[in-house]
């Protein structure tokens, strides 16, 4: 199979899947090396497709019509990890990234695309397994979330939600 017909059908792969690929699942798919699959998914990215590397694998992402974002600054200790994600679940947002501002490296950015408990239980299991430190421990547990909501009244409840709970640094 050539390259325009293997990244054809990795587009139709991401657009009928509900959950994340990976890039090793896509080469043992296509039977070619993952730096193929990177290289591929770079090309796709450069002709407008957007697609997400997450720590779970590649999405193609599409904004839900009519959403609200805003970018929420944070701050809690690695034991509310868990609750501060579950709060902006729950209450109907989806955790599209994390971000840090570090004193010497600048913006550092990871998607992460948490949309549900079940999202929040493998992100929280990942870290467990892995002993991965997470990304606000580089800046004393401060950190920012671009979150997604299907209206501006779930973004406000959002917010209200982690000011209660001590997180949300501004509001």
């Amino acid at each position: 199979m050539d390259g325009a017909k293997r990244r054809e059908k990795i587009i139709e792969m991401l657009e009928g899947g509900d959950v994340p690929v990976t890039g090793t699942a896509l080469a043992a798919q296509f039977g070619v090396s993952r730096q193929v699959i990177v290289q591929d998914i770079a090309l796709l990215r450069a002709i407008d497709k957007n697609i997400i590397s997450t720590n779970k694998g590649y999405v193609l992402y599409s904004r839900h019509q009519q959403s609200s974002k805003g970018i929420l600054h944070v701050k809690h200790n690695d034991a509310q990890m868990r609750e501060e994600l579950n709060a902006i679940v729950d209450a109907g947002g989806r955790i599209l990234d994390v971000f840090v501002e570090h004193e010497v490296y600048g913006l550092i950015a990871v998607d992460l695309i948490i949309n549900s408990r079940r999202d929040v239980d493998e992100f929280m299991k990942r870290i467990t397994e892995n002993r991965a430190k997470p990304l606000k421990e580089l800046t004393c547990d401060e950190h920012f979330h671009t979150i997604e909501a299907d209206n501006e009244q779930v973004l406000e409840e959002i917010k209200r939600n982690l000011k209660e709970r001590g997180f949300l640094l501004d509001f």
